[in-house]
């Protein structure tokens, strides 16, 4: 039985590509996923950032299906290539199941990953699980790539938003992920988010009880979109938490990319840290650069992650010393 949220997939707006198809009857449109709750993988996670994972691990929901196209993908198994993959086909009361076996497991919180295309069966499940004993946070992991307006729908349900800021260049955005207004979007969806839980907060062992993380990885030979991305988030607040990763590694089709086909060098990532720096953003995680060896999930595995994070917590001052 569907709730009052997956209804509205009738003519589905989930995302800003607004397809209109009737996912309740089966129809599929740039996502590749009808109303069903598809995941491809739920268990506790130790990769993600500090106050996320902790010490005993994120409880993440892989949804299966993406509304990008990233030709780097490392998730691309289960996002653009699922069909080939394994998914569990669950209903709303399962997957808040799911949710609170997990948390009895000892999350930190229960992690909805590629949420964006999933927003009104998630917010159903969450309901549920709510109703039946969740009290962990829920946090929200996109792309960025999201409709405020289903943002609107689903707050107070949300208590940390995981958004990437992947472009503020929009020819890049369609080149390597299919969305060529991705620059224009993001802007309104990270505001709302803002606007919803407000900063980081965290308990006293650091971790996320509330508010918003914003992760941006950074493309071999793109620094100019890296710098528009942090440009952005130190005007709309030097406090933004932000995650600059260098995990990036050339998956999927990025081989067939001229500009992207490698790894990231450590030149080109301390220049970015060290405009983050000069921007005064003060509240900055960072990795390692050998994090492009810790980041291949392979979701044919019962595991897909056999490592833990080499992300990093740093203040602004510590940033300066990243050589």
């Amino acid at each position: 039985m569907n709730g009052p949220l997956t209804n509205q997939l009738t003519q589905c707006e989930s995302c800003p590509r607004k397809c209109g198809v009737n996912r309740l009857e089966g129809q599929t449109g740039f996502c590749g996923i009808d109303a069903r709750i598809r995941i491809s993988h739920a268990g506790l996670h130790l990769g993600e950032e500090p106050p996320i994972s902790g010490t005993r691990g994120s409880g993440t929901i892989f949804f299966a299906g993406c509304n990008l196209r990233c030709v780097f993908c490392q998730n691309y198994q289960i996002s653009q290539e699922f069909q080939q993959g394994r998914t569990r086909t669950l209903t709303s009361a399962e997957l808040a199941s799911d949710m609170l076996r997990l948390q009895d497991q000892g999350a930190h919180n229960i992690n909805f990953v590629s949420s964006s295309h999933m927003i009104f069966q998630m917010a159903d499940a969450i309901q549920a699980a709510k109703a039946k004993g969740l009290v962990v946070p829920v946090v929200y992991n996109s792309n960025g790539y999201d409709s405020v307006d289903a943002l609107r729908q689903i707050r107070g349900l949300v208590d940390v938003y995981l958004p990437d800021i992947k472009y503020m260049e929009n020819e890049v955005g369609e080149r390597f992920s299919a969305a060529n207004d991705y620059a224009d979007i993001i802007p309104g969806v990270l505001k709302e988010m803002l606007n919803q839980v407000g900063h980081l907060e965290t308990d006293d062992e650091g971790i996320a009880v509330r508010g918003v993380l914003v992760r941006h990885l950074v493309l071999p030979g793109h620094l100019s979109n890296s710098r528009k991305c942090l440009h952005f988030l130190a005007g709309l607040s030097p406090d933004t938490a932000i995650s600059i990763m260098s995990q990036y590694s050339p998956r999927y089709k990025a081989c067939d990319y001229p500009g992207i086909n490698r790894t990231l060098t450590k030149d080109e990532y301390d220049e970015i840290t060290d405009y983050a720096l000069d921007l005064g953003l003060e509240n900055v995680f960072i990795q390692e650069l050998d994090s492009q060896n810790h980041y291949l999930p392979d979701f044919s595995q019962d595991r897909p992650f056999n490592s833990s994070s080499p992300i990093s917590g740093s203040s602004a001052s510590d940033l300066s010393g990243n050589d």
